[in-house]
């Protein structure tokens, strides 16, 4: 890398580690989730220039970024995500780029990257602070194959193979059984020396096969979803290299017909955590509560995410295979309600620890990793921060497990039922979105229902529809 081009990137990092760089690789989100990806030479004469005054963009051919009329787009790198790439044969610099409109525009209201930026900006000016964290589960699968009637075969040595892990038996499973073992390991080392992501803890997940569950340091509600990215796009590569797939379909394995059958296994989800801080105070946290030292600010949180439930639902939740997972029987949420430690709930008051002001937090489950996080975790503080503002009370937690109430006994409680479909949730959307308005533009709120009516429509049909349509969302 020339020094010219070197001081448009590294903005105060390590200027040796970006010596002799040979291409930039510019990131960036599309309107559904997709982490996209494009490329300079960095010895070419206008390298420096692109990245300095932006990259041209063909804004037409980004899933909802806009018109064919209207698609010049520029992509202007965020200096302070600039790493290097974890590869053996090239040295190649990578950064996360925020999107513009052309001819100096302003931003484009359509990029989801904004709409945390927005809201985090919003959060500063009432000197408060999101911390988000998110649990991002997915499958190794050794492959996916397809048959000409529409049928899908999902290929897993720890199902079949020597030592298989029992349906449903997966959580923690021994080293003998856990195939993954090694991967999990080189996506956390990558994740820390490359990407300064810190990883908490790696374990095997529930499903039998090949479920894991990577967990890193909460940060601010951009920078998580940033992490989002990078680590689904750090397994897939690795999973690339150890001739495996990885998969974050919310539900690959279940039986469409009756999704209770043997047929089906556990989902993935993203659970959320949140907590919300005021410098080195976390107002979440009130040691006085004998419950859950849960604040009356965080029951708010908690009774603004409840009244958006539904329509929350089609940004955390936004694809019709995410729905295959919203069934009871397979430890995902299904029901709109709170609870401390209590996982039956959509909304769980972790109680591990006690007199924990650091760890105090409220965790939203109904998250799949599908979902787009910089629309997924913005919906979520949005709804919370409504709740704030409107003094909403959530009302009584529910202690007993939600999954082996009466419909009866649910209902004297209040207790409503996640929409069953994609085509519910967006309903729903379109009937509550105010609470969106201040972060989210009314321009991008259209286009992403726009795309998921579309996408209902042509996932209606055999399970392949789904693989097509999902299998690298």
């Amino acid at each position: 890398m020339n020094m010219t081009l070197g001081n448009s990137l590294e903005n105060g990092i390590d200027a040796l580690k970006f010596k002799d760089i040979e291409f930039v690789q510019l990131r960036y989100t599309d309107v559904v989730g997709r982490f996209l990806a494009k490329y300079i030479v960095s010895d070419t004469g206008d390298a420096s220039e692109q990245l300095q005054n932006g990259t041209a963009l063909d804004g037409s051919s980004v899933m909802g970024f806009s018109k064919i009329n209207e698609s010049d787009l520029l992509l202007i790198p965020d200096r302070s995500t600039l790493r290097l790439m974890p590869l053996p044969n090239y040295k190649v610099a990578t950064v996360i780029a925020d999107v513009y409109e052309g001819f100096g525009n302003g931003r484009l209201v359509r990029d989801p990257r904004y709409v945390t930026q927005v809201l985090e900006e919003h959060l500063r000016g009432q000197g408060l602070m999101c911390q988000t964290g998110p649990e991002v589960e997915c499958f190794v699968f050794e492959d996916i194959l397809f048959d000409d009637k529409g049928g899908v075969e999902i290929q897993s040595s720890e199902r079949t193979g020597k030592y298989p892990i029992r349906r449903k038996h997966g959580y923690d499973a021994p080293p003998f059984q856990d195939s993954l073992l090694e991967l999990r390991f080189e996506v956390a080392k990558i994740l820390k020396n490359n990407y300064s992501i810190k990883v908490t803890n790696l374990n095997h997940e529930v499903a039998s096969s090949g479920q894991i569950e990577i967990n890193f340091m909460h940060s601010t509600i951009t920078k998580a979803a940033d992490n989002v990215q990078i680590y689904k796009d750090v397994v897939r590569s690795l999973a690339k290299k150890y001739s495996k797939i990885a998969n974050f379909m919310p539900k690959p394995i279940f039986d469409e017909n009756n999704p209770r059958s043997s047929e089906s296994d556990n989902g993935s989800g993203m659970h959320v955590s949140v907590s919300l801080w005021s410098g080195e105070s976390n107002i979440f946290y009130d040691p006085d509560d004998h419950y859950a030292e849960l604040s009356q600010i965080g029951r708010y949180f908690i009774g603004g995410l409840l009244k958006h439930a539904y329509s929350l639902t089609a940004l955390v939740a936004p694809t019709v295979n995410s729905y295959h997972r919203l069934v009871p029987g397979f430890e995902a949420p299904v029901y709109a309600a709170w609870s401390r430690g209590n996982r039956s709930a959509i909304l769980r008051v972790p109680v591990n620890d006690k007199n924990s002001r650091k760890s105090k937090r409220i965790e939203f489950r109904a998250p799949d990793p599908s979902a787009n996080p910089y629309l997924a975790f913005s919906a979520t503080a949005a709804a919370g921060l409504d709740g704030i503002r409107e003094k909403i009370d959530p009302g009584d937690p529910v202690n007993q497990d939600i999954y082996k109430m009466s419909d009866s006994a649910r209902r004297a409680l209040g207790i409503k039922t996640l929409p069953r479909t994609l085509q519910d949730s967006i309903d729903a959307l379109k009937n509550d979105k105010g609470f969106l308005k201040p972060y989210f533009s009314n321009e991008l709120i259209d286009t992403y229902v726009e795309l998921k009516c579309e996408e209902i429509t042509f996932a209606t049909g055999p399970k392949e529809r789904q693989f097509m349509l999902y299998y690298d969302i």
